[in-house]
């Protein structure tokens, strides 16, 4: 049988890569709404790091011969920034805020990038993209309004933790793009866990287990952590990053059009109440994103 070589440089293979990672970080939500039910959210976040870590460690023992130091500043900032503590924000969201609407906060993603990359990175952004990251944010706030039922209650201000989580990842993918073109996304991420990894593992150690083991289905809830981790942040971040590097930030991060559209229907097959003014701010989001992408 003939091999079937992956080809980034090609727009179909773009676009499958896309579709991909929109199914992989689509579900990571309900995959960390599983583990909060016998983890706490602080646990979640590091046996999420410290997996990914460990998955991670024996391909970065092998390339560490090509770690330079100039380029340790921007990869611990992936580490740390692009990958530590949107971690443990996601999770401490996720413990007011349902997975479906995480799912549709994570769509700012590209509204932060182009603001982050104008201002840090000056590239440059035309007045329709403007008008886009000011469309994204208006439909963020209703979005947030909307599922804190008109007052800003415990889950809308739980709410701005997963804002804040996609302003870290929209650092960190500017910094990829401008800063470690040299290198490629394996070599990236294993470098970046490299670092934060054993932090995770030192908390764990140290962490409380006792409410974990009274509940009866832990073992099953950690299955859900360990995909969460292989899948969300190994395996989907070694694509990502080779689709930055392929394309462009903002078309990379345009795979929140499409995560939200899982993480809501996987989140109405787990019984999350889907409300229609919800899905009216969503598409006010990533009809904002639309513009930001715009040539």
């Amino acid at each position: 049988m003939k091999h079937i070589a992956i080809d980034l440089s090609k727009k179909a293979w773009q676009w499958f890569t896309l579709i991909l990672l929109s199914l992989i970080w689509g579900s990571s939500f309900l995959f960390m709404k599983r583990g909060l039910e016998s983890f706490t959210d602080t646990q979640v976040a590091a046996f999420r790091i410290f997996i990914s870590f460990v998955l991670f460690l024996p391909i970065a023992l092998k390339r560490l011969k090509y770690l330079k130091k100039e380029n340790i500043k921007s990869l611990l900032l992936v580490g740390f920034v692009g990958n530590g503590i949107p971690a443990f924000l996601f999770t401490k969201a996720q413990t007011q805020v349902s997975s479906s609407l995480a799912g549709m906060l994570n769509s700012l993603v590209p509204l932060f990038a182009l603001i982050v990359g104008s201002v840090f990175y000056k590239v440059q952004v035309k007045k329709l993209n403007i008008l886009g990251v000011f469309i994204g944010l208006v439909g963020a706030v209703g979005l947030i309004v909307m599922s804190s039922e008109g007052a800003f209650s415990s889950s809308g201000y739980y709410s701005l933790f997963i804002v804040l989580a996609t302003i870290c990842y929209s650092i960190s993918v500017n910094e990829i793009k401008q800063k470690l073109a040299m290198l490629d996304g394996v070599s990236i991420m294993s470098f970046a866990f490299l670092f934060i990894g054993p932090w995770a593992g030192i908390y764990l150690l140290l962490s409380d287990y006792q409410y974990t083991l009274s509940t009866p289905d832990y073992m099953h809830n950690f299955t859900y952590v360990f995909f969460l981790a292989l899948l969300s942040s190994v395996i989907a971040n070694i694509i990502f990053n080779y689709l930055i590097k392929y394309t462009t930030a903002l078309f990379a991060t345009s795979v929140t059009y499409l995560i939200p559209a899982v993480a809501i229907f996987l989140g109405a097959l787990d019984g999350e109440n889907i409300r229609f003014g919800q899905l009216l701010f969503i598409a006010v989001i990533l009809g904002g994103v639309s513009l930001v992408n715009k040539k």
